[in-house]
């Protein structure tokens, strides 16, 4: 594994960090390629049955790697069928996970704390799904979005695009808990983490199982063809036009 994802063991949790600080977090080949060895170390590791999932730096992950996939349709598909693989196998893994959203959370970013079962953040920090402002579809993590928070609350989010701030986020159960300030959200992160370790390893497992099979985690073909969507409409001129233009290109 790369330094681009740090992985730590501390049975029964484990702690999962992004570690592309200088970037944002931003979700680049690479840093997928390392978050899936990551992610299948994970799967491995029975004696753990928390996973904690942290950004470094001052975000938890800024999204896609935008400027890598203007104008370039195969490294646009291969990065958003990355990232819907990655998902899926986010939700399969046996350990109940926790996001600890630190600092900004946005698009994919903000995806991969949605998939999670549980996130956690502070007051002020920013998450959310502003794709269409920048002309691209958010199809990869709209089916988790809609298990999360409901068809019509989705629906508002994602058509709405924009940030919000950690207290809203709570309040549209992006998060499923939010704290006053960044300073305490580790101790309240390894709080639940603790917590949710005094469960029974099998019944952890077993009830995950459950609720994935009941709300539709295992439908993997509506997530990938998300990532076919998102690429065919990032792919048009319009939508390259307005990424170049908010990125200042």
């Amino acid at each position: 594994m790369t330094d681009l994802v740090l992985l730590e063991f501390a049975p029964p949790i484990a702690t999962l960090t992004i570690n592309r600080p200088e970037a944002r977090n931003a979700l680049s080949i690479d840093l997928l390629t390392a978050l899936h060895e990551a992610v299948g170390r994970l799967a491995t590791r029975a004696d753990c049955s928390v996973a904690l999932m942290a950004g470094s730096g001052k975000a938890f992950c800024a999204g896609m790697d935008l400027k890598a996939v203007l104008g370039d349709r195969a490294t646009a598909f291969r990065l958003l069928e990355s990232l819907a693989d990655l998902t899926i196998r986010m939700r399969r893994l046996p350990q109940v996970t926790i996001a600890r959203v630190n600092g900004a959370a946005i698009g994919g970013g903000c995806g991969l704390a949605t998939v999670c079962d549980f996130a956690i953040t502070h007051a002020d920090a920013k998450l959310g799904f502003p794709e269409v402002d920048l002309g691209v579809c958010p199809a990869v993590v709209a089916p988790w979005l809609v298990r999360k928070v409901g068809a019509g609350t989705a629906r508002r989010i994602l058509l709405r695009g924009g940030v919000m701030s950690g207290t809203e986020a709570h309040q549209c159960g992006i998060v499923s808990q939010v704290v006053a300030t960044r300073e305490e959200l580790d101790l309240a992160a390894a709080a639940l983490a603790q917590r949710l370790a005094e469960g029974g390893p099998n019944a952890l497992r077993a009830t995950k199982d459950l609720l994935n099979r009941l709300d539709g985690s295992f439908d993997e073909a509506i997530v990938r063809r998300g990532a076919e969507l998102s690429a065919e409409v990032l792919s048009t001129p319009e939508s390259q036009a307005t990424l170049r233009s908010k990125l200042g290109l």
